[in-house]
This record gives structure tokens, C-alpha cells and sequence, in this order.
């Protein structure tokens, strides 16, 4: 079973109405995995789709979508699926991929039909306008990035996968950030780049905590409350940053104008509001 919701863009003047209510309907996507379906949200900024494949009693394909327009979904389109679960399978164009947990599978556009036969993924999918060749990123693949530091509770690693130094992509972007124990800050200082949507998946965050997700443009901004395995849509003109009760893991993605990772403009902390 496939299902797809659609968001529209939101400016920030128009933001800076909503309440808690409104914030979460618009940015914060919860209820993602559910055994035995495809859940899709199709995002307005920059077309980025996340969502969520579950094959827990059986396979799950992932064709067509009527949100796309097109015939199959990556016939314009480029897609990540990351494996949040135990051992998982993909299978694209008769080839099948053997993803272990912490894993991602890269597929280029015009791949066909994906079909997910075991484990619990984490899918992001953005248009592409060429085909870059499908490939498997090991955690031994990916590029590592440790910053931070203990006293200021943001000791981390970024884990690239989506990466012009480890793999070809159109216009997609993701990894994740993994926390030392005893630090909660991501983001921070915070940044923005106007050229560029981002999505977050917040993981590996126990039940009984909470990470505080920061939005909205420098000097107005608001919080969205996240749970484990919970979404966030961030705007372009938007700040993405977050704080939480414990340490956790969360996955970034971004599709915009270019793949250059750097480009961001820091928000100095005496402008934060």
C-alpha cells in the first residue's frame, strides 16, 4: 500500500501567524512508518518527497505516484533510501542491494519500479534532470566529519552519503549526525541558505524524550517539539536547528540549487530572536 499528502510552501510573513497547532500542520510529520506501507509527503519546496518504506510481512514496491505527474516515480526523479532497521533488500532494474542498518542505496532517475523487501526505510526523493548510476553507501563508504566539542553539549559526527566526494547525485543531498552521549545541540550556531530546502528525520531518540526543533527566520523564530522517528520540513528562509533532552541521531537532506555542502549563511547568535 501506497499512500502520499501533499504540503504547500509557506512564506515567512504568513508563518509568523500560526500557532502550535498550524506550525505542526504545515512542517512537523509524524505517524511516517507504519508496517507494511509506502507513506509519502510531497513537499512544495523544491519537490522534495520524504516518507517511509516498511516491508515488515512482505515486499512493497514503490512505482507509480500520482502526485509525481509522471508514468513511474523516478522517471524524473532521483531517490535515497536509508535503513533505519535490521538487515534490509532493495531491489531496482532486476539487481537486488543488500542494505544493512545505517546503510543508504542511491537510485538515479529512470531506474523504475523500487521494491523494498526487508527492513525499515527512511526514503527521500527530489527531480533530477540526469541520471546518475545507482549505488550502495556503506558506512566504510561514506565521508565522516566530527565537530563540536563537550562544553558546548554539541560534540557530533556528520555522516555524509549523499555527497559529491562519495556519491553522484543530481541535485540530492543527505547523511546523518550521530551525538555523543551528554550533547543535544545541532545546527548551532544556526544557518539558513536561501537556495536550498532541508528535511530532518529525528532518530534513535528514546521514548520517554523529546528534541526541540528551532525554525523561522532569524529574529522570529519558533519550535516544533519532535519524538523518535519524527519529520520536519525546513524552509529555505528558515533556520533548522535543534536541542534535545537526550542525545540522538537525525538525518538531513537537502535539494536546491547546487550540492555544495558548505553553502550556508550563518546566522551570528546575537541576531537570534
Amino acid at each position: 500500500m501506497t499512500s502520499a499528502q501533499t504540503r504547500y510552501a509557506i512564506d515567512p510573513e504568513t508563518t509568523k501567524t500560526f500557532d502550535t497547532a498550524k506550525l505542526r500542520e504545515h512542517f512537523h510529520v509524524g505517524d511516517l512508518f507504519s508496517d507494511d506501507e509506502i507513506r509519502l509527503v510531497y513537499s512544495h519546496y523544491d519537490r522534495l518527497i520524504l516518507g517511509s518504506g516498511v516491508p515488515k510481512n512482505g515486499p512493497l514496491t514503490l512505482d507509480h505516484v500520482p502526485e509525481t505527474g509522471t508514468a513511474t516515480f523516478l522517471e524524473r526523479r532521483e531517490m535515497a533510501a536509508l535503513n533505519l532497521g535490521d538487515a534490509g533488500a532493495i531491489t531496482v532494474d532486476g539487481e537486488t542491494h543488500q542494505v544493512g542498518k545505517g546503510e543508504v542505496l542511491y537510485i538515479g532517475m529512470g531506474a523504475g519500479a523500487v521494491t523494498l523487501e526487508s527492513g525499515r526505510f527512511y526514503l527521500l526523493s527530489a527531480p533530477a534532470h540526469r541520471t546518475c548510476p545507482t549505488k550502495l553507501i556503506t558506512l566504510a563508504d561514506a565521508r565522516r566529519v566530527e565537530l563540536g566539542a563537550r562544553e558546548t553539549a554539541n560534540e557530533r559526527v556528520i555522516i555524509q552519503f549523499l555527497h559529491p566526494d562519495v556519491c553522484d547525485s543530481c541535485q540530492l543531498l543527505m547523511g546523518y549526525t550521530q551525538f555523543s552521549p551528554g550533547s543535544v545541540w545541532n545546527t548551532m550556531p544556526a544557518h539558513l541558505h536561501d537556495r536550498r530546502m532541508e528535511a530532518y528525520l529525528y532518530f534513535d531518540v528514546p521514548e520517554d524524550q523529546r528534541v526541540f526543533h528551532f525554525m523561522g527566520t532569524p529574529d522570529e523564530t519558533r519550535h516544533i517539539v519532535m519524538a523518535n522517528e519524527e519529520a520536519v520540513i525546513s524552509p529555505p528562509w528558515s533556520i533548522h536547528s535543534g536541542a534535545g533532552t537526550s542525545s540522538y541521531t537525525f538525518c538531513w537532506a537537502m535539494a536546491g540549487d547546487n550540492v555544495d555542502f558548505t553553502d550556508m549563511d550563518m546566522v551570528p547568535m546575537e541576531d537570534l530572536r
